[in-house]
């Protein structure tokens, strides 16, 4: 039985990559909601339904363990999602949540992600949970849209969240190590500079792409904590625990579904993928 693996577009492809990488092995299913990017910008209820209707086509290809690739989709609806599938299923938040948790020596944590799951706070919300649901208080710093920051106190810990959403352009067009990307990394990440962090989450997974400018712009003793790598460990330990890891060494299956534009999502995945995209089916999630 396959691995299904779906997000609002590409970006969850950085998640799969890593998957592969981890489990090489693995058949995986990957599906792209390409007609209704980007889930940002939709309300609670509509990221909600996309989501299930992703997830039930998904489940209908017979997978063993669903992977929501899409932070607004795992911010707003995994726990729909949960109580819906009688799968195990792995969102993208929490397992770069527990890494930076551990990771932190100073207790200074950075987050940056999308408008929309910077908005939803729900990397704040898991750290939160994972620290017990302490009180929460709450500085914005900045004057203008793009150096705009905010910065949380949990107890001794102080998160500094930052919306980059410049990132996701950049990093579909390829220019993930041009001046452009430079500059404008150097814009967004100026404030966080100057703030006694020791971690930063990289909370869109289109962001991995990026790493190498992100992590020049912010300087050395920053520790990068990659989402997608840590969600792969994390379904590994999932299959391993419930004895559902496939082991044989046949040929793994990859196969591309997407609900519009299959060109556009090669051209730009096979970026992401760092491989060929062969196997691709355009389909309509809604017509079930």
């Amino acid at each position: 039985m396959p691995i299904g693996v779906f997000d609002s577009g590409v970006g969850g492809l950085t998640v799969m990559r890593e998957i592969m990488r981890q489990l090489p092995e693995e058949d995986i299913l990957y599906l792209g909601d390409t007609a209704r990017v980007p889930y940002g910008i939709r309300s609670a209820g509509t990221i909600i339904k996309y989501s299930l209707e992703m997830a039930d086509f998904l489940v209908g290809k017979g997978i063993k363990l669903l992977v929501v690739a899409c932070n607004t989709a795992t911010a707003f609806a995994l726990n729909a999602i949960k109580s819906r599938l009688d799968i195990p299923v792995v969102g993208v938040i929490e397992p770069g949540v527990k890494k930076a948790i551990t990771t932190t020596r100073s207790k200074r944590v950075g987050i940056i992600g999308t408008e929309g799951t910077i908005r939803s706070n729900s990397y704040v919300h898991a750290i939160n949970a994972l620290y017990g649901n302490k009180p929460v208080t709450i500085k914005e710093h900045g004057t203008i849209r793009y150096d705009r920051y905010f910065e949380v106190c949990l107890d001794d810990l102080i998160i500094f969240t930052k919306a980059c959403p410049l990132f996701v352009p950049l990093a579909e067009e390829g220019w993930a190590s041009n001046d452009v990307a430079v500059l404008t990394a150097r814009h967004y990440l100026e404030g966080l500079k100057k703030e006694p962090i020791d971690t930063l989450v990289l909370g869109c997974t289109h962001y991995p792409l990026l790493k190498d400018v992100i992590s020049e712009v912010m300087g050395d003793g920053i520790v990068l904590i990659d989402s997608a790598r840590e969600t792969a460990g994390d379904i590994k330990e999932t299959l391993v625990r419930l004895g559902i890891r496939r082991l044989t060494a046949s040929a793994p299956r990859r196969m591309f579904y997407v609900t519009d534009a299959p060109e556009r999502f090669i051209k730009v995945g096979e970026r992401f993928l760092e491989q060929d995209i062969e196997h691709i089916e355009k389909i309509d999630v809604t017509d079930r």
